[in-house]
């Protein structure tokens, strides 16, 4: 089943489809939201195991500030 239609997501899964590694994904868990730092996606526990449902993970990306040039990012190199 392709990971498109799929309403759960695996960690590795969620990394691939939002274009992030998994190293940020197990980072914002453990940290949760931290200022100057891209927000952590939700996730939930199924058991022992972390899943990421696609719906969410769609609006997490949809809230994400949007940004047409680099100076809004306030004037840093890298965004």
């Amino acid at each position: 089943m392709s990971t498109s239609n799929k309403k759960v997501l695996s960690e590795i899964e969620t990394a691939e489809y939002i274009s992030m590694s998994r190293s940020f994904l197990r980072q914002s868990r453990m940290e949760g939201n931290r200022e100057n730092r891209t927000p952590a996606p939700p996730f939930i526990k199924i058991g022992r195991s972390v899943r990421y449902l696609k719906d969410d993970l769609d609006l997490w990306l949809s809230n994400l500030q949007k940004f047409s040039h680099l100076s809004q990012c306030g004037g840093a190199s890298v965004c």
